[in-house]
């Protein structure tokens, strides 16, 4: 086999993801994304804000937004319970290099998946019980479908706004 041939060949690897719960369905975003995970705790409720924004927590001096996921794909409130964790993840959003941290509530975290970019399919375009444009893809394997996120869509511009607003209110 000479090296051109094997320029022809596909890469043959995986991208790591964290997934989680969010009302028995299985989620997961990729981990480059992730910063870490932490046990609910207190946060902080900020006035007029969505109903799918818990509040603010103090993240070591810093103050972060909670989303509560659930409620952003149309879903009741989180009761937190026994295995709620918040994700923190961090983003760059508006187009410039400054990230932005959010936490995430979700009922459970599960493990880092291997996910083969192969083993990666649409979304349908119904039967997944949140908006097909939060949807990066669906990753098959031999429990069921894990739905991979597209956090960009699911924390939209107008999403940002709040959350940079409940962080002022909250400083």
């Amino acid at each position: 086999m000479t090296a051109l041939e094997t320029l022809d060949e596909p890469l043959d690897y995986k991208v790591q993801h964290l997934s989680f719960r969010v009302r028995q369905a299985r989620y997961a975003l990729p981990i480059e994304l992730v910063r870490e995970i932490i046990e609910y705790g207190q946060v902080t409720a900020v006035p007029m804000m969505p109903s799918f924004i818990h509040g603010v927590i103090n993240l070591r001096g810093n103050v972060v937004p909670v989303l509560d996921l659930a409620a952003r794909f149309g879903f009741e409130l989180t009761q937190p319970g026994r295995r709620t964790c918040i994700v923190i993840i961090e983003l760059s959003l508006n187009g410039d290099d400054q990230a932005q941290r959010t936490g995430l509530v979700v009922d459970a975290v599960d493990a880092v998946l291997d996910i083969d970019p192969h083993d990666v399919e649409q979304a349908p375009p119904f039967g997944t019980g949140i908006r097909t444009d939060f949807i990066a893809g669906m990753a098959r394997d031999e429990r069921g479908f894990t739905i991979i996120l597209d956090v960009r869509r699911v924390l939209s511009v107008d999403d940002i706004r709040q959350l940079s607003l409940a962080v002022q209110q909250a400083s």
